[in-house]
């Protein structure tokens, strides 16, 4: 061990004769322990929150959407389309979609709803949905056309509707058939397969889920369809991805990817985090003023310790450093009980899902914590830092101390 970390770690430990050094220097250490704990929390709820969304989000949607710029009669030539998206670099698949607006009654109960027609003849659709089932079985959806043909629910609206697999619902198509004195509903009976869950309510509130060709028949379309979903390999590629399909297909289709379709959630996420560092950052400043006034008092009290060692040969470069050295192990001890706090504190907080949320408003049903050990770098390296400054102007003054002054009345 060198002398000059000796020295600052015995002034540290030592007992001394003024306990309201030793009381700021606890409350430097708490500081900074404070300011990283909630920072370590902090950025893993604004982490949760994103990878959450996200992964529940991207597990029931598409990561690049091609639709009609204008709306018309829909998507004839999809399968061409289709395979030539699926030639795109980073494209895993590229896959038909028809979404309809209708209205689902039973038992008394009816609820607006939004029929979703999936290609379960290509894998990869059927096992991108798979995971999401919660009842019942998906199977029963690509099975040959029967009447009534099979449908899958989202869980809440399932639970809305008092519904389990197996039972009958009602669809009413409010535009289904055209008659001399105008439009005039529709109504189809379909049977439930199952429900399915993938933990964003938007989706497991609001969507139900047929084979393409059964929700073709029943809305009376045709052979079209008014998406075209595609799946790539790198999510933050999305943009270029989308930018390359949109030359592939001319202006006669619009590509919106993930991104931009959730630009205000993604970026109330990022504003979030924004003011988050600012907020949380104060306390690293309250901790270094606990770091600079511990320091300014105990060059105080020490002067004519640092006398004796500057008249015994001690270099005034050594006596500023033993300062700085000081400063800098209240800042690590401090940081790695923040660290410790922090990713106890959130790794409880998620796994028994200390706060509860309202799904209607926040889409999922609790607070998620996340925190990213590759953060814990950056928020270490900050506190350490701020701990740095505060040590510069009391270390300067100790190595100004003059050995005759201080020893003078000695």
């Amino acid at each position: 061990m060198s002398f000059e970390l000796f020295v600052a770690r015995r002034y540290l430990q030592a007992k001394r004769r003024q306990s309201a050094v030793s009381l700021i220097s606890a409350l430097s250490v708490a500081g900074v322990a404070a300011g990283v704990m909630a920072l370590v929390i902090a950025i893993g709820i604004n982490n949760g929150f994103r990878v959450t969304l996200q992964k529940n989000l991207l597990g029931a949607t598409a990561h690049v959407t091609i639709t009609e710029r204008a709306p018309g009669e829909g998507i004839a030539a999809w399968r061409g389309l289709s395979q030539r998206l699926s030639a795109l670099p980073g494209a895993l698949d590229a896959s038909p979609a028809l979404y309809e607006k209708v209205f689902l009654s039973a038992g008394g109960s009816s609820t607006g709803a939004i029929l979703k027609g999936v290609d379960l003849s290509n894998p990869r659709v059927a096992s991108s949905l798979a995971p999401f089932v919660r009842t019942g079985s998906l199977d029963k959806l690509s099975e040959s056309p029967q009447d009534p043909p099979w449908i899958l629910l989202g869980n809440k609206m399932a639970q809305t509707l008092g519904l389990r697999p197996g039972n009958y619902i009602q669809v009413i198509n409010p535009l289904g058939e055209l008659t001399p004195f105008g439009p005039r509903p529709s109504y189809h009976r379909l049977r439930i397969a199952g429900t399915i869950e993938t933990g964003f309510y938007d989706v497991d509130s609001n969507f139900a889920f047929l084979a393409l060709p059964q929700l073709q028949r029943i809305m009376s379309t045709g052979d079209v369809v008014n998406a075209i979903e595609i799946r790539i390999a790198d999510l933050n590629a999305a943009e270029p991805f989308a930018d390359s399909a949109q030359r592939l297909l001319g202006n006669q289709f619009l590509a919106t990817h993930w991104m931009d379709q959730n630009r205000q959630l993604l970026g109330a996420l990022r504003m979030e985090r924004i003011v988050s560092l600012i907020t949380i950052g104060l306390i690293q400043l309250v901790a270094a003023l606990n770091i600079f006034i511990t320091l300014v008092m105990m060059v105080m009290e020490k002067q004519r310790d640092i006398a004796i060692l500057l008249a015994m040969g001690a270099r005034t470069s050594q006596i500023r450093l033993i300062f700085m050295l000081q400063g800098l192990l209240i800042g690590a001890v401090g940081s790695a009980a923040g660290l410790v706090l922090g990713f106890g504190l959130s790794y409880l907080a998620d796994h028994y899902r200390w706060i509860q949320l309202s799904e209607e408003i926040y889409s999922i049903p609790y607070v998620p914590f996340l925190p990213n050990p590759l953060d814990s770098l950056w928020i270490v390296g900050f506190a350490l830092l701020v701990s740095f400054l505060a040590t510069l102007y009391p270390a300067r003054s100790a190595s100004r101390v003059a050995p005759a002054e201080a020893l003078r009345y000695e």
